[in-house]
């Protein structure tokens, strides 16, 4: 990372000279146009001396002028381009609604203006963030939503470096602001910007968010550390260079290609480190440190050799994490030793691999506890680990925007991070709900949730959550949980844990009212599939209850679902009596999966064993449905549903060639059926019909419309294919869930 040194543009007549600032940008960044950049300076002043002839007061450096002059400072020292700078100088004046993003998209281009875009996104989330008070949802737990909810709003690394930027900007500009002010913003910069420079690998910029944050957050310990560091900087500067020197050499002798630096630890490292092992400042050991890097592992236990030959080390205060490396992968040698003059100090010793590893790669300090046994890491840690792959590359090639887009498509974001009206985070499945986020707010907000308003706006409960929302759950004290919100069909649950507090309500509930609600639902469905009359007793016993009752107040409490009831009366329907069943082979054609049986003695079998089968167009039979067959000399078998007119005329006028037919074990093929769906006429409603069709996999093979214009109401008539009764009622549900429908249900032909 390369620093640049503050420039202060000169004032001249009034006015600010950049050409110096605009040069040295030049000559950091190596670049050869820098028109856009120097007219966005000239931009951003423009809007400042506006805003100050407006406004009055100091035209100083809290202006959104000079704030972009020193976001874009910062920038260059991480060798950003144009784009980057662009967006940096002008952020600020976005931000404060001096500029629009469209008269920056018209004079800087759709990148710059998508950049910006980006960073305001981050800025709602800090608008939204309320860290005064962390009871409600978990302390600890939002600080670290409210980090990934910003990860997963970043689609180009470079909006979250300038959003770096521009806090670290913002917290340098606020010395002089309120002490509560000065808190509110450092209280929020340590608990999220911090955290993100650190996982970005941005040290510098880390520690002087955390040290500046720890200034206005505490500054008693903050000056009692700086004075007893202050009182010793020049000496222990003095130190570190003497060790350096001396290491430097031994390892010479020792023919080692070394590389050796050394460091101060910063203030609030310190602190930290004295409150997480209840220790005094003198018995932090690393206060001053020295790092090794070598080429090779054997070179690292060499060196470490040569240390310990030369200073004597403390007991306890050896890691090898390169024999036994961290959960994360982390690898290094660590020490701490009495080195010159008996002062402590703190080596370090990995090969240049190792450190590459620790500040770009997968083996981060954090990675290891978002991933799951087997050591894959969630998208999240992906994401992160994208953003610090694109950083590093990004030095090493020069172009972040081609490498940004290349691995962009990798990172899938497999959780939503919405906001409650109040500015928690709520951590949910990708496409959870506003259902699953009431349960998860509390139990009793689901159990009264009647609607909820996403953004402002009211939406479905039914309707997909994605990271940024803010969410509102409308309550009624009489409300209470809806049996259909457990249909799998209908889209209302994303996460088990909200299925399982709905059905814990529902088993609350008396017997008998869950048996009532179980019927309706059970006898509706058979309605709308239009099945005929079942023996719903048979069934019952079937599924090991001892009542219907029983099963309808399995259903009403949610423990049963009625596609199960479905499936398992598809199987008791008539005709599937095994001791009567003659399997139908058909070598290579489609309708194998219909078996034929015969009514004991009176009705031949011989003329039906050799026969070819072909379902009715009339009534179009699927698997499931009660069924006869009618014989028709050199056609063979055509299957009727059972209440079919024709079946029934053909019964009474050829008994004879009348025989009962079975489906043979689970369903083979796809059956064509017919679906009646009325609506009232909206543009769109064909649409969304077929899109529904589309995504569950269902073929349609014909559809007819008639429109009365006089009731607004148009009725669509389908034949489509399905290979059975469950996924038929998936598929009416589904429809049902079409805005503007009436009614949507199997129908016969002519009805």
């Amino acid at each position: 990372m390369v620093q640049v040194r503050k420039l202060q543009p000169e004032v001249a007549e009034g006015r600010i000279n950049n050409d110096a600032w605009v040069e040295q940008m030049q000559s950091t960044l190596g670049l050869e146009d820098m028109t856009a950049i120097r007219a966005a300076c000239e931009l951003a002043q423009d809007i400042a001396l506006r805003s100050h002839a407006e406004e009055g007061g100091d035209y100083s450096y809290g202006n959104c002028f000079f704030a972009g002059l020193e976001i874009a400072e910062i920038l260059a020292g991480l060798q950003l381009d144009s784009d980057s700078l662009v967006a940096g100088i002008l952020c600020r004046a976005v931000r404060e609604e001096r500029l629009s993003l469209e008269d920056v998209e018209v004079a800087f281009g759709k990148t710059v203006a998508k950049l910006i875009e980006g960073v305001q996104q981050m800025d709602a989330i800090t608008t939204l963030h309320q860290p005064q008070n962390d009871t409600d949802l978990g302390g600890q737990n939002q600080i670290e939503n409210v980090r990934k909810m910003l990860v997963a709003m970043v689609d180009d690394v470079r909006v979250a470096l300038i959003k770096l930027a521009e806090r670290t900007w913002a917290i340098r500009a606020i010395k002089n602001e309120p002490t509560e002010f000065k808190q509110r913003i450092a209280r929020h910069v340590s608990e999220v910007y911090a955290p993100l420079a650190h996982r970005l690998g941005i040290g510098y910029i880390k520690w002087e968010l955390e040290d500046i944050a720890f200034r206005y957050l505490e500054p008693e310990r903050y000056t009692m550390i700086a004075k007893l560091l202050d009182g010793r900087r020049l000496d222990r500067e003095a130190f570190i260079s003497r060790v350096i020197n001396l290491l430097e050499q031994k390892l010479r002798d020792e023919q080692i290609d070394a590389s050796v630096t050394g460091r101060a630890k910063h203030i609030f490292s310190i602190a930290r480190k004295m409150d997480k092992k209840h220790i005094d400042f003198d018995q932090v050991y690393d206060i001053s440190a020295v790092r090794v890097l070598v080429p090779e592992i054997k070179d690292c236990y060499a060196t470490l050799g040569i240390v310990h030959s030369l200073w004597r080390n403390i007991p306890n205060e050896f890691d090898d994490y390169i024999a036994t490396p961290k959960p994360n992968g982390y690898r290094s040698l660590h020490t701490a030793v009495i080195g010159p003059e008996g002062k402590v100090m703190e080596v370090q010793i990995r090969t240049h691999a190792m450190h590459e590893e620790a500040e770009f790669g997968v083996c981060s300090h954090w990675q290891y506890k978002g991933t799951d046994r087997k050591g894959v890491a969630h998208s999240y840690e992906e994401k992160i680990d994208w953003l610090r792959q694109v950083l590093q590359w990004h030095e090493e090639l020069g172009d972040i925007s081609t490498l940004a887009e290349e691995l962009r498509a990798d990172v899938q974001a497999d959780r939503a991070y919405v906001f409650t009206p109040g500015g928690h985070v709520v951590d949910l499945m990708n496409g959870a709900t506003p259902v699953d986020f009431a349960y998860r707010v509390h139990t009793e907000v689901g159990n009264h949730c009647r609607g909820a308003r996403v953004n402002g706006a009211i939406v479905s409960l039914n309707h997909p959550l994605k990271s940024g929302d803010q969410v509102e759950i409308l309550t009624a004290e009489h409300a209470t949980p809806r049996r259909e919100w457990l249909n799998p069909s209908l889209g209302y649950i994303r996460e088990s844990r909200t299925r399982s507090k709905i059905q814990h309500w529902f088993k609350l509930q008396d017997k008998e009212v869950n048996a009532d609600a179980g019927q309706v639902m059970v006898e509706h469905e058979i309605q709308r599939l239009d099945l005929g009359d079942v023996d719903l007793e048979t069934l019952a016993e079937a599924m090991d209850y001892a009542c219907c009752e029983d099963m309808y107040a399995d259903v009403g409490a949610g423990d049963l679902p009625v596609s199960d009831v479905m499936e398992a009366l598809q199987q008791q329907l008539p005709g599937y009596q095994d001791n009567e069943q003659l399997a139908f082979k058909l070598a290579d054609d489609a309708d194998k999966a219909v078996a034929l049986t015969t009514e004991p003695e009176e009705r031949r079998r011989s003329s039906v064993l050799d026969a070819m089968t072909q379902l009715a167009d009339c009534c179009k039979p699927v698997q499931g449905d009660d069924c006869l067959g009618y014989i028709k000399q050199g056609y063979g078998v055509t299957i009727h549903r059972r209440d079919c007119e024709k079946i029934l005329q053909l019964e009474e006028e050829d008994p004879e060639r009348i025989v009962r037919v079975d489906w043979e074990g689970p369903a083979r093929r796809r059956y064509a059926i017919d679906i009646l769906i009325r609506a009232l006429d909206r543009h769109g409603l064909l649409h969304d019909i077929t899109g529904v069709l589309t995504r569950e996999s269902v073929n349609v093979m014909a559809l007819s419309s008639q429109l009365d214009r006089r009731q607004g109401l148009v009725e669509l008539r389908m034949t489509v294919e399905v290979n059975g009764l469950v996924l038929l009622g998936r598929l009416l549900d589904k429809i049902g869930q079409i805005p503007n429908l009436v009614e949507v249900k199997r129908c016969r032909a002519g009805s």
